[in-house]
């Protein structure tokens, strides 16, 4: 958790500015806030690295992606393809908006492939939100030749990867409207926050009004403000704001220590072990280093591999396979539609059978996965002690299961 580790001065000053004013509601109130403008501050930031035109601060990473896909005409009876491996907000956002979620295959980039895509759509296909995962970026070049192709709405869920790109874009800027999450695990946090982001005007403005109830934000007076669409309460907060502002400063830095970090570890790991892989970076340079993710020869490897790592006590990986909140097999409520009330998914027509999906592509990639957080803040000591608990309990997991066959 690369932001979590750089809290300091820097983040205090930001909140402390806010606390002095007492005006933590980021609309508004001009004569009391003493020019302090945090959530304007944090967009602005988002905006200098990312290059984006637009930019809307939210409550949510959740939100983010609710909002961008709500702005870009997403609603009743659309199908949306969407991944199997994605943090379940995805899906959920997808459902709550009365549209349709389709799943479609993935790849080795961890993120949706051109063919997966093209294999999912159908006559009623109008969008997908394509994720970004575990610091990577999807393979774009070969994707948006299928979005053009079928002319589909292109909607982007970069949550993980924030300050991630692809041939000189940035993640999120591909399609008309995209998310990051600034939750506490992210490589720059707020607490709890999120940010839209798109190039499109209109776009923008739709995100706007739909994320404070319709507030169209002119004039100086509230409650005299016209509202011209209905929305809902997405905003965030002047306090959340100030600490995504001081975070999303440090994020050129952490990137760079980040990079440094998992080319060591992976030089280390593949100097040790020839049997493992990595995920696919479609691009190298523009990977946010967040995760450095390795690729078992098989599943059974990899579930052997994590016994032995907990036997050892190494932490902070990740076993997608059997993620509660990250991969299908465990996503049974959304697969059973277990909302607490009658929504739109309910009634309408859908055209796979959620309990039963055919998608050996993403079973075996994730199967196969094992993904380690990369720490800012690690000393090459610690570096090479977990490299050395990695190696040791990779060779034994595959000689483990070369015996087992």
């Amino acid at each position: 958790m690369p932001g979590t580790e750089k809290f300091g001065q820097e983040e205090l000053k930001e909140v402390m500015d806010v606390m002095q004013t007492g005006i933590l509601f980021r609309y508004n109130h001009e004569a009391q806030r003493n020019n302090i403008w945090k959530a304007k501050e944090f967009e602005e930031e988002v905006k200098k690295i990312t290059g984006a035109k637009y930019a809307l601060a939210v409550s949510s990473g959740s939100a983010a992606i609710f909002a961008a896909l709500a702005a870009s005409g997403i609603g009743y009876g659309d199908e949306v393809i969407v991944p199997p491996f994605t943090f379940a907000a995805t899906i959920e956002a997808v459902m709550l908006l009365g549209a349709v979620p389709v799943f479609a295959e993935i790849d080795e980039t961890l993120c949706l492939s051109a063919e997966g895509i093209e294999k999912a759509i159908t006559p009623r296909t109008k969008a997908v939100c394509l994720v970004h995962m575990c610091g990577g970026m999807a393979d774009m070049s070969s994707i948006l030749e299928v979005i053009k192709k079928h002319q589909l709405i292109l909607v982007e869920d970069a949550g993980q990867a924030f300050a991630a790109s692809y041939k000189g874009t940035y993640t999120g800027l591909f399609g008309q409207a995209g998310s990051y999450s600034f939750d506490f695990f992210k490589i720059a946090t707020a607490g709890e926050g999120g940010v839209l982001v798109t190039n499109d005007e209109h776009t923008y403005k739709m995100a706007e009004y739909f994320c404070d109830h319709g507030h169209n934000h002119e004039g100086t007076n509230r409650g005299m403000e016209q509202h011209p669409v209905v929305g809902f309460n997405f905003r965030i907060s002047e306090l959340h704001a100030a600490v995504g502002l001081a975070q999303t400063r440090r994020v050129p830095e952490i990137k760079s220590i980040n990079r440094k970090h998992k080319q060591y570890l992976q030089t280390l790991i593949k100097n040790s072990v020839n049997e493992i892989s990595f995920s696919r970076l479609p691009d190298k340079s523009g990977d946010s280093a967040t995760f450095l993710n390795l690729m078992l020869p098989s599943t059974e490897t990899a579930k052997i591999f994590v016994e032995e790592l907990n036997k050892k006590g190494i932490g902070g990986f990740n076993y997608w396979y059997t993620n509660m909140y990250h991969f299908i097999n465990q996503w049974d409520h959304i697969k059973n539609l277990k909302f607490p009330n009658k929504m739109a998914i309910h009634y309408l027509s859908i055209s796979q059978d959620y309990n039963n999906l055919y998608l050996p592509k993403s079973q075996e990639v994730i199967g196969r996965l094992v993904s380690f957080g990369i720490r800012v803040n690690w000393t090459e000591q610690e570096m090479q002690q977990l490299a050395s608990g990695i190696i040791d309990c990779l060779k034994k997991a595959i000689y483990t299961a070369k015996h087992l066959q």
